[in-house]
């Protein structure tokens, strides 16, 4: 009976479809036994005996696939792949595949819902009153701000779509390959990132983690923007650095930021106490919806690997060569 390692967790918590679909094609599984995000060291010791794995962010190297003799599939609950060594996965013969649709619409609506709560003040006014402060904080509208949007993909898409709702406010947009139809469906101006940091009142990123990405915003970019912007992150840790983060907010610039995603998760670093800070822990997928939708299409490309069936979500080859790329 082949049987499956669950990383990711939760996993079928408030829906419990993928566990069936799992017991009905007679596969054997183990969900992640530590109930936290495991460690390489800690994987490379799970995964031995198992012959598919449905991960979630954990890392998994070319040192945790030596160990993992068995194992054939990779099946990410999420989009982001920069945990995966998809080259050491191409020489060991595994396969991998992932959900690139299932997260965007939670994640979209999140980084809204994050614009909103640091233009109005509304972590720090909590903070307060939970504290016996009574102060109320003069806020921005969204329609009166220039947002700029760095990726313009599944997710970045959506929120210029969202965006139409709040006037909507000028949207700067910033995409190496930008999709065609977007400028002629939405108000948008295409942008420099140089531009966006220099102009936009919000800054929201929405990139994968590569080599080109990886501490894409450091100092430099920080004080290039305005004094009162507003900087979001739902996309990975690592693309803002955040020591050089800590250390501009701690000077007075920026006026709020929410971080959604961090280069160690769980975080505990120089960000925490700064009250400008909104910090959240990795949570954009995690609406019901959508989270069971990423669950359910890891599972069901697990369920076809071990029927003898075709992926529908295999990684696309651009990917590994943007590992490539950065080796």
């Amino acid at each position: 009976m082949p049987r499956a390692l669950i990383t990711t967790i939760p996993f079928g918590e408030r829906d419990a479809t993928p566990l069936h679909l799992l017991r009905d094609a007679g596969l054997e599984y183990t969900i992640n036994p530590l109930g936290r995000k495991v460690t390489e060291r800690e994987l490379a010791e799970l995964i031995v005996d198992f012959d598919l794995l449905i991960a979630g962010t954990e890392p998994v190297t070319d040192d945790v696939m030596a160990q993992a003799q068995k194992l054939k599939l990779i099946s990410r609950v999420g989009v982001g792949l920069e945990s995966v060594d998809l080259l050491a996965a191409q020489r060991r013969g595994i396969q991998v595949c992932y959900t690139p649709d299932a997260p965007a619409p939670a994640v979209a609506e999140f980084t809204i819902g994050l614009m909103l709560a640091v233009l109005r003040h509304v972590p720090l006014a909590n903070a307060q009153v939970q504290r016996g402060i009574w102060q109320r904080h003069f806020g921005r509208r969204l329609a009166a701000c220039s947002v700029g949007i760095i990726g313009a993909g599944r997710i970045g898409g959506r929120v210029v779509q969202h965006l139409q709702g709040f006037g909507p406010p000028r949207i700067m947009v910033n995409d190496i390959a930008p999709e065609p139809t977007l400028g002629s469906r939405y108000p948008l101006q295409w942008a420099s990132k140089e531009e966006i940091y220099r102009e936009a009142d919000i800054i929201t990123l929405h990139l994968p983690l590569t080599a080109i990405t990886r501490n894409l915003i450091r100092k430099e970019q920080l004080l290039m923007m305005k004094p009162d912007a507003v900087l979001i992150n739902t996309a990975r840790g690592g693309i803002i650095n955040e020591g050089d983060l800590a250390a501009v907010m701690q000077t007075g610039h920026l006026s709020g930021v929410a971080i959604d995603v961090f280069e160690r998760e769980p975080y505990s670093g120089d960000l925490v106490g700064i009250e400008r800070c909104l910090l959240t822990a990795h949570m954009g997928s995690m609406s019901v919806d959508c989270r069971t939708r990423m669950e359910i299409e890891a599972t069901q490309e697990a369920v076809r690997f071990v029927g003898g069936e075709q992926l529908l979500s295999p990684v696309p080859p651009e990917e590994y060569e943007v590992q490539r790329q950065g080796k």
